[in-house]
């Protein structure tokens, strides 16, 4: 697996990239569809070194895993524009997080009650006045709310990380120039 090409962007800080993994909403599930990149934006968690996400039990994502579940997601927050007087050096500060692995449904009901609260946990904090049961989770699996829900798990094999720092001092805001403020 390579490495990450332009070094000085790569961040190796795992606490950062737990963190971050931890708090971003959104990411980007690659998957191979025969010849054709196939790419899904997800709602996901990160929990106990694992990726987790879930949604309709049937259609081309699944359709796709099943045939290769080789996967990469990409997690990506872009923080705003660095500026520089030189244009061919204003900068995007950001940061992203790319984890390859083999995508597999968790077939096991504890696992997947534990993933489901940890996605409430994380998008919904606080909203409900108790925990999820598992009762609720194996009908929510099932065909009582409209067609079954798959919980799935990615075990990273490979991660990299890279990040461009926010410079607060060089951040563009509206009505900046060079060399003077409105």
């Amino acid at each position: 697996m390579d490495s990450v090409r332009y070094k000085i962007r790569e961040c190796q800080d795992q606490e950062k990239i737990e963190s971050f993994l931890h708090q971003a909403r959104i990411g980007y599930l690659g998957l191979v569809d025969g010849n054709l990149p196939y790419v899904v934006p997800l709602n996901y968690v990160w929990t106990e070194g694992k990726l987790y996400f879930h949604g309709a039990g049937d259609g081309r994502r699944n359709q796709v895993m099943s045939e290769n579940p080789e996967v990469c997601f990409t997690v990506c927050e872009e923080y705003g524009t660095i500026t520089d007087p030189v244009p061919a050096k204003t900068d995007t500060a950001y940061m992203s997080v790319m984890i390859f692995g083999q995508a597999e449904p968790i077939t096991e009901l504890d696992e997947a009650t534990h993933v489901l609260q940890e996605m409430i946990n994380k998008y919904v904090p606080g909203y409900y006045n108790r925990p999820l049961s598992k009762q609720h989770v194996d009908k929510y699996r099932s065909a009582v709310f409209g067609g079954p829900v798959q919980v799935c798990r990615v075990i990273p094999y490979h991660v990299t990380a890279k990040e461009s720092p926010i410079e607060a001092e060089k951040m563009y805001r509206t009505g900046m120039h060079v060399g003077r403020e409105i």
